[in-house]
């Protein structure tokens, strides 16, 4: 069973910056795309950015300019660089990733692996 695991989570303050981290330990995945999604307390799971095996990117309106996500193919790990953070960013973020994919989903359900999430808060 592929595992995906995260870190960088953390408290940090408004403005301030953060990098997450996921690495895939499934070695075969094929043409998959990579994913953060974030849950808020109370609210539903939502999608923030995707990068699929050719680079191509997709981020929510809410993180766009802020937010940047990578990846390096041949280690199976993706990034988050979050800038500019605000206090309705925090939540706990997590890993996803969509195998034999080449384009980018939005919904959650789309999403074969899951990692355990990190969690994200931003104080004002």
């Amino acid at each position: 069973q592929a595992r995906l695991a995260e870190s960088g989570g953390g408290l940090v303050q408004a403005g301030d910056s953060l990098r997450l981290s996921c690495v895939a330990s499934e070695q075969t995945f094929t043409r998959y795309v990579m994913a953060w999604f974030r849950q808020a307390p109370g609210k539903e799971r939502e999608f923030v950015a995707a990068i699929s095996g050719s680079g191509n990117t997709a981020y929510a309106d809410s993180v766009q300019d802020r937010f940047e996500i990578s990846r390096h193919n041949t280690k199976h790990t993706a990034w988050l660089q979050m800038d500019s953070l605000k206090p309705e960013d925090t939540a706990v973020y997590y890993c996803a990733v969509e195998n034999y994919a080449a384009r980018i989903s939005y919904s959650f359900e789309k999403y074969d692996f899951w990692g355990q999430g990190t969690q994200v808060t931003v104080s004002s």
